[in-house]
Order: structure tokens, then sequence, then C-alpha cells
């Protein structure tokens, strides 16, 4: 979190967004909850390469249910 207060996500690529985009579509306001359940799945199988893409996958659809543009897109 940075000092105003937002939390900034760094979107790896357009595979990563695709994913988002398909789970909010899937699963509506739930799909943060999904990524969520995914991501500790994989962290109870060990496999910390799937914990982290499904965390991020989380943090990415939080940034896009915001509402609201924060930071600066390069």
């Amino acid at each position: 979190m940075h000092q105003d207060g937002h939390q900034y996500v760094h979107v790896q690529d357009r595979a990563a967004l695709a994913e988002a985009n398909e789970l909010i579509a899937r699963f509506g306001e739930h799909a943060g909850l999904e990524a969520a359940q995914r991501a500790s799945r994989s962290r109870s199988l060990g496999n910390v390469i799937h914990f982290c893409h499904w965390k991020q996958i989380e943090r990415t659809i939080e940034m896009l249910s915001a509402g609201e543009v924060t930071g600066t897109i390069n």
C-alpha cells in the first residue's frame, strides 16, 4: 500500500487480465473469493508458483472491481 492509501497492482500481462475477466464473468461478485480459494488450494499443495499466480489474479480482480482509476499506466 502506498502513502495515499491505495494498493497498486502490477498486471504482468494480458493473460492475467483475461483470466481475471474470465473469473468475473463466471463468478460475478464472488470472483475474488474464487481466486483466493484457488490460491489457498495451491498453497495447500505446496505449489508456490500457482499460489502466487492466483493471489495476483485475486488482486487484479479487486482492482478491476474498484470502480475508480488509481496510479498510472506505463
